[in-house]
């Protein structure tokens, strides 16, 4: 690891973590450089929802550059985004009765979050922005003003105009729902008439914290009387993580504006993507633009991922993994002396424990035995179970079963990981 601690800046985060070199992937597995082998829970922070080098993606990208596919396009049309466009529209976009015009952003997630902003603010000509408790959006400027978490809230380079923050649903003893609606219909609140709210419906780094289906219900209706758009960050949590390909799917709500990123791709190539009903697409040509916002490969492995969509078993298959392990992990928690509270929807799984240090434990017990497992929340107190949706059952139970040893040993004072992890907490972890 000397070469990266000699020239790589002091911001990298993850290979602290994980201090290996890694060398080869495949499915839900990683190699390191020493021949290691890790089962990978993590799965690039949902950015590999179908596992690494998934065959079928792997051919079509290796078919497409033998060829001498386009790689680089900017926004000019071309066969792999037309591709795209078309199985976009009639795997995702027609079987949920959604009309939504797509916009190619600049290739990561928080790109995308800017052009969302950037748009609502254009479209009803105001300024404000609500947030949520917990929320995470990314770390540009506009999307860190709507990123909760202090540790990246920096005074001397956030810019925070024109950004509220309130409590998300669970972060106070009351529907919450009910508070925005006062300070939305009492002229003496305080709060400018918001151009849109901005929420996922599963907040991923903020710890695993679920929406009720009641609660986002209540929040578009809020928006539909008054005129907001609402925004729902599904980078994390969409394209298959929460069971539907978006995480919104079974709330019955219709976001005016979408913001997909992550896994889109599948194989980890950058990609991002704004959805928004057809009369906010009231961008002037150009007004908003990246060089890499046309990335060919991308293009084609993102269209693969979506025949996965397309067969009813893989669906249902995601669906009952999640149950399983749910079930699993319930068991584990009962053989356990450890206090946790367990949260899931779909394959996204949050396990809180009481404190940062006992989570980085927990994490570095367990790749010390082959398992990559991440934390997330303000305090990085709470375990990230992120598995391929691809994933066996054989490779679940192997995870599983290091994981349990894994909380066995921090229970049990057995490892010294727990009297270290207090100078292990890393930022965004």
């Amino acid at each position: 690891m000397q070469i990266f601690e000699s020239h790589e800046s002091n911001v990298r985060s993850y290979c602290r973590s994980f201090p290996v070199v890694f060398s080869t992937s495949q499915g839900s597995h990683i190699t390191d450089e020493s021949g290691e082998r890790y089962i990978d829970f993590f799965c690039g922070a949902g950015s590999l929802n179908y596992g690494h080098n998934h065959p079928v993606l792997k051919k079509a990208l290796m078919a497409y550059i033998a060829k001498d596919g386009l790689v680089h396009g900017l926004d000019m049309a071309t066969e792999a985004k037309a591709a795209l466009l078309r199985a976009f529209d009639e795997t995702v976009l027609q079987p949920n009765g959604l009309d939504y015009k797509v916009q190619f952003t600049g290739p990561t997630g928080t790109n995308a979050v800017e052009a969302a902003l950037k748009l609502a603010r254009k479209v009803t000509a105001r300024h404000t922005i609500v947030a949520f408790t917990n929320g995470y959006h990314g770390l540009t400027q506009g999307a860190l003003a709507v990123t909760a978490n202090a540790a990246y809230r920096h005074s001397d380079f956030t810019y925070r105009h024109d950004s509220v923050f309130l409590p998300y649903d669970g972060y106070m003893g009351f529907d919450t729902a009910d508070y925005f609606e006062k300070l939305v219909t009492d002229r003496s609140s305080g709060l400018d008439l918001p151009a849109a709210v901005i929420l996922e419906t599963v907040q991923g780094e903020g710890g695993i914290n679920i929406a009720s289906d009641d609660w986002l219900r209540r929040i578009r209706a809020i928006c539909d009387t008054h005129g907001i758009l609402m925004i729902v960050d599904d980078i994390q949590m969409g394209c298959g993580r929460t069971g539907s390909y978006f995480s919104f799917t079974e709330a019955g709500i219709v976001p005016d504006i979408v913001v997909l990123s992550k896994s889109l791709s599948g194989y980890g190539l950058p990609m991002s993507v704004l959805l928004m009903k057809r009369e906010l697409d009231q961008w002037a040509a150009g007004e908003h633009t990246g060089t890499f916002r046309g990335h060919n490969l991308a293009f084609v492995t993102a269209t693969e991922c979506l025949k996965f969509w397309a067969d009813p078993g893989f669906v249902t298959g995601v669906r009952e993994k999640s149950d399983y392990i749910a079930e699993k992990v319930i068991q584990i928690l009962g053989r356990v002396s450890l206090p946790i509270v367990f949260r899931h929807k779909g394959m996204a799984f949050g396990l809180e424990t009481d404190s940062g240090a006992t989570a980085t434990a927990i994490s570095q017990a367990a790749f010390a035995s082959g398992l990559i497992v991440e934390t997330c929340g303000a305090e990085g107190h709470v375990l990230k179970l992120f598995p391929a949706l691809t994933v066996s059952r054989e490779t679940l139970d192997d995870g599983l079963a290091i994981l349990e040893t894994a909380m066995h040993a921090v229970a049990n004072g057995e490892t010294d990981a727990l009297e270290n992890a207090n100078d292990k907490l890393v930022v965004g972890s």
